[in-house]
């Protein structure tokens, strides 16, 4: 039985769980509170690891000038946006409003730092420190600075990379076996959930995750549509129709990562781009790139704080900013990863870490939409540098790689 279905039945036996035992469902907390430990046991290593090999392992490094300024504002740029966009959308909808996690009491938030305090907390004085104490904005800076040395030493370094690639194949499989305990920590939370606070907790969930559907859905027809049309100057469908066969995949391994191979397959054979060209900003859009988790966690954020009855000022919403961007930097391309980076975004706006539970039972069904959005918004990107950079075939791009259409585009335009 696959790893998401056992979750759901998880999640549903939980809720009869908490139904009958009320209140008592309090004792099997524990349960769940050892799973959110182990999460954060392997946080810390899984970032640094997934961070330095994705800046090591760039194919072509005479690319990381002026393609590579491009690619990295791109992926900025969108990943602000979606930001920006999971914030307004979920606090206009205020899906969390009708819940009360703490009914009378009242939720103090710890001082937020200023702009400038963050910036300079964020450069580690000290990184062993900063590891020791899981200190995730430090390690991130401390990872870039250590991956781009890394690629400017080159050859000297390679035993390094290859150290480096090894540790993250043993985080990603830590990271697996951590998440197969996710079955017995997501019963635990959801019966202590439900037992606590009664079923009035799963509509709201389910509105949510409906929500999250329809905010990819209108991200993706206006953001993406118009960074092809009004950027790039190309027709939006033939795009979506050549990312098919990678949505799907990216719908059914939830892992950008895993569907990498197909996604630079539609790029190359379906949308017309160059091979050096993707080979260099897809996978880097495997780490740096997560619109579809920058919408999840922004959204996530603010619903649970509405559930908590946290009122956020400017100055969380900046730390929101700030933690999202970094967070989605580090957040492994694997299955479940969001789910751990989001437990950083809650602590940075000081979110009680038990708002996992409610999401943790639709994190499959959620996690396949951030998929699809995640390795889309890397395509858009590299369409739209290609485009710029005179490294696409239009031809292609408007005939999805068939042969005869593109020797009449050919034709056409001679």
């Amino acid at each position: 039985m696959k790893l998401w279905v056992k979750i759901l039945i998880a999640m549903g036996l939980g809720v009869l769980c908490g139904i009958v035992m009320g209140p008592l469902a309090e004792y099997i907390k524990p349960i769940g509170t050892l799973f959110l430990a182990l999460l954060n046991m392997v946080i810390v290593p899984l970032i640094f690891t997934s961070m330095v090999c994705g800046i090591t392992n760039i194919p072509d490094k005479s690319k990381l000038g002026r393609v590579g300024g491009k690619t990295l504002l791109m992926y900025f740029a969108t990943t602000l946006i979606a930001i920006i966009f999971g914030i307004t959308f979920s606090g206009w909808l205020n899906l969390g409003g009708d819940v009360n996690f703490l009914p009378g009491i009242k939720t103090e938030l710890t001082t937020v730092p200023s702009l400038s305090e963050i910036i300079l907390s964020a450069i580690p004085k000290n990184p062993i420190k900063a590891f020791a104490e899981a200190n995730i904005l430090q390690i991130i800076v401390f990872s870039i600075f250590f991956g781009s040395a890394i690629n400017i030493i080159g050859t000297k370094a390679a035993p390094v990379v290859t150290f480096m690639n090894s540790v993250m194949q043993v985080m990603l499989r830590m990271t697996s076996m951590v998440m197969q305990f996710s079955p017995y920590g997501v019963f635990a939370l959801m019966a202590w959930a439900t037992g606590s606070f009664g079923l009035d907790v799963l509509l709201p969930v389910c509105k949510f995750l409906l929500s999250y559907y329809v905010a990819c859905i209108i991200f993706s027809g206006i953001v993406f549509s118009f960074i092809l049309k009004g950027m790039a100057n190309l027709k939006p469908w033939p795009f979506f129709k050549g990312m098919t066969e990678a949505m799907a995949t990216a719908a059914s391994t939830c892992s950008s990562s895993a569907t990498l191979p197909i996604t630079l397959e539609c790029a190359q054979d379906k949308l017309g781009v160059s091979k050096n060209l993707s080979s260099f900003v897809l996978p880097l859009g495997c780490s740096l790139n997560m619109n579809g988790s920058a919408l999840f966690q922004a959204m996530s954020a603010i619903f649970i704080a509405q559930c908590y009855g946290i009122t956020l000022d400017w100055n969380h919403y900046l730390t929101l900013f700030t933690t999202i961007i970094l967070a989605t930097l580090g957040t492994a391309s694997v299955p479940g990863g969001g789910l751990m980076m989001l437990s950083i975004v809650f602590a940075s706006i000081g979110i009680p870490l038990e708002g996992l539970a409610i999401l943790a039972g639709i994190d499959r069904l959620r996690d396949m939409g951030t998929t699809i959005l995640n390795i889309t918004g890397d395509a858009v990107c590299c369409v739209y540098i290609a485009k710029k950079e005179g490294e696409i075939n239009e031809a292609c791009y408007y005939s999805q790689g068939t042969p005869e259409l593109i020797e009449v585009e050919k034709v056409q335009v001679s």
